[in-house]
């Protein structure tokens, strides 16, 4: 797992829009894993940016990683609305070429193992982009989720609803379950990148990095991936240990390495 530590949101935004870039032009038919909430937005503007300048997503697919269940079609806080909202209605990609979980159906399990289907119909995510939750949830992967866990139904903590409630007016609002991929799937993704911002994310970012692997933090289970990337801003970053050492070996990482 790789640690790197940026000035801020910008910076975190240019570097991540730099492999999703990289990974386009290498193979332009590339399997995209979409993250809401705040900390992806830097990357998606970015992304749009460069899309204006040229960067091709025609032929690229996209997953979201998780879904309400419960809201209404077309509802603006929908994740299939914020994906659209944010991203891919501001890039080339091709509409019927983004997916995502339909938290309105009545059969969700079947829904749920129709999502495994289609992810690995697709040939399985390239680059998926990842939050990360105050309790060190990835997803909505809650804390004691399995690790081993794939797409199914998921009940909300009540520290999640309230984090997320800033995005409704008022927390009534915010529905109790959601549709979310696993940890298994996520593991499943040739590459991770994970972003944090803020010094309310700092025990999280210590927890999942340093310590231990267990349950009650779910993102620690990335310390497992093969090809994990954590970008963090200093406040994010403030609780580690080994801040000093994650600096100084991305400032000497050889240039043909890459993110």
């Amino acid at each position: 797992m790789e640690i790197v530590i940026l000035g801020g949101r910008r910076q975190i935004g240019r570097l991540a829009a730099d492999a999703i870039e990289q990974l386009l032009r290498r193979k332009p038919e590339a399997v995209l894993g979409l993250a809401t909430g705040s900390s992806p937005l830097p990357v998606y503007d970015e992304l749009a940016a460069r899309h204006e300048q040229g960067l091709d997503f025609s032929r690229a697919s996209a997953f979201a990683l998780d879904e309400y269940v419960g809201l209404p079609a077309g509802h603006p806080e929908s994740y299939r609305e914020v994906v659209r909202r944010e991203f891919t209605n501001r890039v080339n990609i091709a509409p019927e070429n983004v997916h995502g979980p339909d938290g309105r159906v009545d059969d969700i399990p079947a829904a749920c193992e129709a999502y495994e289907q289609a992810i690995a119909a697709a040939g399985g995510v390239d680059l998926q982009l990842l939050g990360l939750g105050t309790d060190g949830h990835i997803g909505f992967n809650e804390p004691g989720s399995s690790f081993a866990s794939r797409t199914r139904i998921k009940s909300l903590v009540e520290q999640t609803r309230r984090d997320n409630a800033r995005f409704f007016n008022s927390l009534s609002e915010v529905p109790h379950h959601v549709i979310t991929q696993g940890l298994g799937t996520i593991m499943g993704a040739r590459h991770v990148i994970l972003l944090a911002t803020g010094a309310q994310k700092a025990q999280a970012v210590r927890d999942f990095v340093e310590g231990p692997v267990a349950a009650i933090c779910p993102a620690s289970v990335l310390q497992f991936h093969p090809h994990a990337t954590v970008l963090l801003d200093e406040a994010a970053a403030s609780g580690l240990k080994l801040a000093d050492f994650y600096r100084h070996t991305y400032e000497n990482k050889p240039a043909w390495q890459g993110l």
